[in-house]
């Protein structure tokens, strides 16, 4: 198979390796044959998970055959190159939805599978592996191997959320949840504080089937925290207007044609655009439809919004505190960055539910926080390990997906369930062939603790 040497990033542009890269063009060509590599599908996890230094990085984007779909019983066989977007693209018209989606939808099956990822319902449905029945798994023998959580189940949960270092993700059998329109009716709640932000998030009387906070991450004092609840639910037939019926949603294709200059984002810049969405969204005191991509995938109307972030690219830091701790340990974290000044243009808090079976996944029953946070300078990085010591403090864990600079051993005391992971992984790939940036930045498979 051809191969080509490149420079690659994550989503967000930063770090940036010389990569060789292969692209197959049909399902019998992905290979485990070469020593360290890493699948890589739509490239939208932030860091490096995706990345490969000096090694092979299999680009699976042209494996992306829709294999089955039981539109009966709401089942999809696919192979794991597929988007989100084209999955939705053929299921919404036929009355069904995926069980959860991350926030967008331009990322692949096998990545969501990867990364065990987590929506504005996790509180109530899990997380993307709960609602996954099967997954054909290329080990690094060349075997295929069908796995699912009663068969090979050990080796299914060390790969759901398991990062693409147990092998790659072939095809994958989901199950779907049913739908009347692709349509979300929603409710903003503001909150003045954080305080109230929790006690909203906490209301069994407003909650509902999805629900996400925004947070002007420049707030503080008093109104630190602030910021607005949205909740909302797949909206039934008689919820909706004549206007309404059709699942046919519009698409808006605007991008960002350059990278905007470094100084664009900064603390009063963003406080402008957080102050007037505050008041904006803080108006929306009735219910009222939106789209399924307005609700989940607002982002993807813009090509390329990570570019407006700058050549130097930017951090996502998305942690999670556990329950009983949250508030002070969100509260702790958001009183950091606002003394820091540095702007984080997305501030977003869910609440999770059920810790995650996988046994590298992220959730926990907690709050996760998300920053956006533009590399201006090596400031950054210091201000970013003072909030891993908050995290660690409260006992909760970064996420791998959006992490591209966590240590070693603060990995090992996030995770832990590691130890178990590794001895799967150690079985069933003893000469490490799948490996990443990320697994060696972590010394994953380097030895237990």
């Amino acid at each position: 198979m051809p191969t080509l040497t490149t420079n690659l990033t994550g989503w967000g542009r930063y770090p940036t390796y010389s990569c060789e890269l292969e692209r197959p063009e049909r399902y019998v060509d992905l290979s485990s044959s070469v020593h360290s590599q890493i699948a890589r599908g739509q490239g939208r996890s932030y860091g490096d998970a995706a990345l490969n230094e000096n090694a092979y990085v299999l680009l699976t984007e042209r494996v992306n055959r829709l294999l089955e779909l039981d539109v009966q019983r709401g089942i999809l066989r696919s192979e794991a190159g597929v988007t989100l977007a084209d999955i939705l693209e053929v299921i919404v018209p036929k009355g069904w939805f995926l069980p959860v989606t991350p926030g967008t939808k331009f990322v692949s099956l096998g990545g969501c599978v990867a990364a065990d990822v987590h929506g504005k319902n996790h509180h109530h449905e899990g997380s993307f592996g709960d609602h996954v029945i099967s997954i054909e798994l290329i080990l690094a023998d060349g075997s295929q191997l069908l796995c699912s959580s009663t068969e090979n189940s050990a080796l299914f949960w060390a790969t759901v959320g398991g990062m693409g270092l147990t092998g790659i993700i072939g095809e994958v059998t989901l199950k779907l949840t049913p739908i009347q329109s692709g349509y979300v009716k929603v409710q903003n709640h503001t909150a003045e504080n954080l305080g109230q932000m929790f006690s909203l998030m906490q209301d069994a009387m407003i909650d509902d089937r999805y629900s996400v906070a925004w947070i002007d991450s420049m707030a503080s004092g008093s109104l630190l925290g602030r910021g607005v609840v949205m909740c909302g639910h797949h909206a039934v037939e008689d919820e909706l207007s004549n206007n309404f019926h059709s699942t046919n949603i519009p698409k808006i294709n605007r991008s960002i044609p350059f990278d905007c200059p470094s100084w664009m984002l900064n603390s009063s810049s963003v406080s402008m655009f957080n102050a007037l969405y505050y008041k904006r969204e803080s108006g929306k005191r009735e219910p009222f439809i939106s789209s399924y991509d307005s609700f989940f995938y607002p982002l993807d109307t813009i090509g390329q919004w990570n570019r407006m972030y700058g050549k130097r690219g930017f951090v996502q830091y998305q942690c999670v505190v556990p329950d009983s701790l949250a508030f002070e340990g969100i509260t702790l974290l958001l009183q950091k960055l606002s003394a820091s000044r540095r702007p984080s243009f997305l501030a977003v808090l869910k609440r999770l539910g059920a810790e995650g079976r996988g046994m590298l996944s992220f959730p926990i029953a907690g709050y996760t926080l998300a920053l956006d946070l533009p590399i201006r300078d090596e400031g950054l990085f210091v201000l970013l390990n003072e909030l891993d010591e908050i995290v660690l403090r409260y006992g909760g864990r970064v996420y791998l997906a959006k992490d591209a600079r966590l240590s070693a051993d603060s990995f090992c005391s996030m995770y832990p369930r590691y130890d178990e992971w590794l001895k799967i992984k150690q079985r069933i790939d003893p000469e490490n062939k799948f490996s990443s940036s990320l697994s060696r930045r972590l010394s994953i498979n380097e030895g237990t603790r």
